[in-house]
């Protein structure tokens, strides 16, 4: 349905134009810039939406969706009869909103339509909207695009605008909205503008060092400059990739020896049954995969075959693969049956995993663990018949539900060492370009120390600048721009 409006409003768009007599203000001329109209709102039936525009021919579309009144106050909230300027046909009384640039999110003229959200309310405005001359379709992101190129936003704030419009659960919301208000592209800014000075200091050392024209110790203070900036890099460069992870979401591996309740735990997190659950050791033999929101932060959830020896060629085949699953785990969730923890299965789990993993430094490893004793209610004393060098553990009925409550506030915690709090310390670094960057500007850092020639010292500090330039857009290539503005849906 909406695919079909879309292609209506582009065929009226690009088909012949006919105007009613009416005309509030004078046609702009088809070379000094294109105007640009979408649906923003939703796709789908609603109570109202967002039709919007951009561009020099705002105002007079604007007037002649609304003739014969005059255009509304800029930036209040008027109700309007819009027609069809080519039959003058009525065709929703609606809210409408008139930002003059450069006050408007792009930087352009800009109008937004609240209409009513039926399809053929929405048909009948696009179609309009494509009939006034100036005006045309908008393409995917186009909006934002404007925005930036009018420097309303730098492109850490459109990433941050794209993650936020992405953002399905609160830990992602809040570190979109982070970034779109600024903090890392403001942290970059400072960053560059310490180079800058630093680089201006250098240079003018070159050009005048040998008329003592200059303070003393003009080079020491850039060094130290530079040291601190590199300390700061360093910093935000071994986050382990938590920043990627809170955007994309944390891989978590269910993993333990068959009929321990993998299958039970994955389907009590995730609130669906998403995997088979049987008496039958081996149900599972492969890997299943859903994605959950686990106390506010994104979260592949895996769900592995049980771990054994002497089976047959299929459940081999899916040991195999859980066992790669382990390894690309950000958290592994090892589950034992607590009534069975004697048995030769589960002091081999114990030995080969657990206890593996559970002998790194959590603060420098990639992979963090929980150990999870299943099937609580069924021991007679309310806990297990431990053994000496059990590691800490977590009691858990899959059954009853008892100590979810408590498994869900550890998962929290670690979720938030695996990820990152988006609520304090410094912004993360969510994408793989701003880690390429940095890296870049850090590596450069290291030339200027190295270099014994004070020209090739200044040019190492220009390199290092360049870089965060460009991570904030400044000097940035089309192919880039082109990749990152496809994160957005058309109207935005």
């Amino acid at each position: 349905m909406w695919r079909e409006l879309w292609t209506l409003a582009v065929r009226a768009a690009c088909g012949p134009r006919r105007l009613c007599t009416f005309q509030r203000s004078r046609v702009p001329a088809l070379n000094s810039g294109t105007t640009i109209f979408a649906l923003s709102s939703g796709q789908g039936r609603c109570g109202i939406a967002v039709i919007r525009t951009s561009g020099p021919a705002s105002g007079y579309a604007l007037g002649i969706l609304t003739a014969p009144r005059d255009l509304p106050p800029a930036r209040k909230a008027s109700l309007r009869l819009l027609s069809d300027p080519r039959s003058g046909e009525p065709l929703d009384r609606a809210l409408v909103l008139w930002f003059p640039g450069p006050q408007s999110f792009t930087g352009e003229d800009c109008v937004e339509f609240h209409v009513h959200g039926g399809p053929a309310v929405v048909s009948g405005v696009l179609q309009a909207l494509g009939s006034v001359p100036g005006l045309r379709p908008a393409e995917a992101g186009e909006f934002t695009r404007r925005a930036f190129a009018h420097g309303k936003l730098n492109l850490t704030e459109v990433e941050g605008l794209a993650d936020l419009i992405h953002a399905e659960t609160e830990a992602q919301r809040r570190q979109a909205l982070r970034q779109l208000d600024g903090e890392l592209g403001h942290l970059c800014r400072g960053w560059a503008e310490t180079l800058t000075k630093a680089l201006a200091h250098v240079e003018a050392y070159i050009d005048f060092g040998e008329d003592d024209n200059l303070e003393e110790g003009v080079l020491e203070q850039v060094d130290s400059e530079v040291r601190a900036l590199e300390v700061a890099l360093q910093t935000h460069l071994g986050d382990a990739r938590r920043g990627q992870r809170l955007r994309s979401g944390a891989h978590v591996v269910v993993t333990g020896p068959p009929n321990a309740g993998k299958s039970s735990l994955v389907n009590l997190l995730s609130r669906k049954p998403v995997s088979i659950v049987s008496p039958e050791p081996g149900t599972t033999r492969d890997v299943l995969e859903t994605p959950v929101d686990l106390a506010g932060f994104p979260v592949l959830l895996s769900d592995t075959a049980g771990l054994r020896e002497g089976i047959g060629p299929v459940e081999q085949e899916g040991v195999r693969r859980a066992q790669e699953r382990l390894e690309q785990a950000d958290l592994i969730l090892a589950m034992l049956d607590a009534c069975d923890l004697a048995s030769p299965s589960s002091r081999n789990f114990l030995d080969m995993v657990v206890a593996p993993t559970g002998a790194q430094n959590p603060s420098k490893s990639s992979q963090r663990l929980l150990l999870v004793l299943n099937k609580s209610d069924l021991l007679p004393s309310g806990s297990p018949s431990l053994i000496p060098d059990l590691p800490p553990y977590l009691l858990l009925s899959c059954l009853t539900g008892e100590g979810l409550d408590s498994l869900l506030e550890m998962l929290r915690k670690e979720l938030v060492a695996v990820c990152g709090d988006p609520s304090t310390g410094p912004p993360l670094l969510t994408r793989a370009r701003h880690q390429h960057h940095l890296q870049g500007c850090l590596n450069a850092l290291s030339h200027y120390k190295e270099s014994k020639d004070l020209a090739l010292a200044a040019e190492a500090l220009r390199v290092a600048r360049g870089h965060l330039t460009r991570l904030t857009g400044g000097g940035g290539t089309e192919e880039i721009l082109d990749i990152i503005f496809q994160d957005f849906c058309v109207g935005k």
